[in-house]
């Protein structure tokens, strides 16, 4: 092989050399932005997790008071009963 022929070689070896770097660099990139992506939507996950935690704290405190007030709204309507029960009773025995 002349030194033209091996120029050329160099040459051509050095083209496929740097276009396969400017591939790697190129996915090098891409891997970082999919990286990126990926950071977000795992703290994003995790926001929406400990809201999803604060919600159901939320929520179960909200049951237990329902839960009371249905408890005493029962009382309530118990004793009222029972009073009109005993207004009856007495303008019966009044009559």
């Amino acid at each position: 092989m002349d030194h033209n022929g091996v120029e050329d070689g160099l040459a051509a070896a050095t083209a496929r050399f740097d276009a396969a770097m400017a591939r790697l660099d190129q996915s090098l990139q891409d891997l970082t932005g999919r990286m990126q992506r990926l950071k977000r939507i795992e703290v994003d996950t995790q926001r929406l997790v400990q809201e999803r935690a604060r919600l159901a704290t939320e929520l179960d405190k909200t049951s237990a008071r329902a839960k009371r007030l249905d408890d005493s709204a029962h009382d309530v309507s118990r004793r009222l009963v029972e009073a009109m029960e005993t207004v009856r009773s007495v303008l019966a025995k009044t009559e």
